[in-house]
């Protein structure tokens, strides 16, 4: 079994869940062995170098891959994916999904995700656009980020996603120090921020991501 890890706060609590869960150390490890930014976790899944990630929205509806109804969802804002104000465009190569969903929205500028954005968004927050919020106050529906996705041993994964939504994860503390001191960002905007975060796919977000990917399709034809 080998899972792609991406290792931003926002999938704090699903790396938790592992952590805690009764699966193998090999398991575990294999976590460890393959942790990378969402771009280069797309890859290695789409290369079958992996069974299974948590990997962009655009990627999701690739033909090969089981996508399941769990992934990273902002239900208004999100605070980790943003446009710096005043900026020329330019792509975060760490990402797929932010990439386009700010074309999608047409917004200009420098785009940054993960922590590092979540970062620099708390520090200066009048100098960022927050896409997720953006999206949901021109559709009035949430936006899905990521999307968990299989290529082997579906029904294991499929079970670990449900074990996962199931109940809500509550963060050790000395977890939550270390994540702090790792990526410069307070303890308590780290228990704010995964708040704004939600995990499960239901109809809503099914629409907002249909409606995202058709919009996705239709700038194949547009420049960049």
């Amino acid at each position: 079994m080998v899972f792609g890890k991406i290792d931003y706060i926002n999938l704090l609590p699903f790396h938790v869940f592992l952590k805690k869960s009764s699966l193998s150390n090999a398991f575990k490890r294999s976590c460890e062995h393959h942790k990378d930014v969402p771009a280069k976790i797309n890859a290695k899944l789409r290369k079958r170098q992996v069974e299974a990630a948590v990997i962009s929205s655009v990627e999701s509806k690739r033909k090969t891959l089981t996508p399941l109804n769990v992934g990273i969802v902002a239900k208004k804002n999100i605070k980790s994916v943003i446009v710096k104000k005043g900026t020329l465009s330019k792509s975060d190569p760490a990402s797929a999904t932010s990439n386009k969903l700010a074309r999608v929205l047409g917004i200009e500028g420098e785009v940054f995700i993960g922590d590092r954005a979540l970062r620099l968004y708390l520090k200066e927050p009048d100098a960022y656009i927050d896409l997720a919020q953006t999206w949901m106050e021109r559709y009035h529906l949430p936006f899905v980020f990521a999307r968990f996705c299989v290529n082997e041993h579906q029904s294991f994964y499929k079970k670990l996603a449900r074990n996962f939504v199931r109940r809500p994860v509550k963060i050790p503390r000395y977890i939550l120090e270390k994540y702090a001191k790792e990526r410069d960002i307070k303890e308590n905007d780290i228990k704010d921020y995964l708040k704004i975060v939600s995990y499960t796919i239901e109809k809503k977000e099914q629409k907002a991501l249909y409606i995202f990917l058709k919009k996705v399709h239709n700038l194949k034809n547009k420049p960049s």
